[in-house]
């Protein structure tokens, strides 16, 4: 896993790549990156899923800001990002939200 962030120099955003590895997909079919950017829908398309297994998406972040997420495998398993910037205790279940700072 990992965070690859590009921050933009027309305004105050940054492009961020998160990258769930193939190992810690832990073969999953499908991967979903769902978060409060996208006000954890769970209907959000896919992750696309590289040769090699991995799985990656690009998203648009206001800079100056933190975003919890997760991933969703195959519709039934979270998995958290352990590259992330920090944890945070999910107000939902007993398990920590990855954060991402930007």
């Amino acid at each position: 896993m990992s965070l690859k962030k590009q921050y933009l120099k027309s305004k105050p955003a940054c492009k961020v790549t998160f990258r769930l590895n193939a190992n810690e997909a832990k073969e999953a079919e499908t991967a979903k990156l769902i978060g409060e950017f996208n006000e954890w829908d769970l209907e959000v398309a896919p992750m696309k899923k590289l040769k090699n297994g991995d799985f990656t998406q690009t998203v648009t972040l206001e800079s100056d800001s933190e975003y919890q997420f997760r991933y969703l495998l195959d519709g039934d398993v979270w998995e958290n990002d352990w590259e992330a910037d920090a944890y945070i205790p999910s107000p939902v279940s007993i398990e920590d939200n990855s954060v991402v700072r930007v």
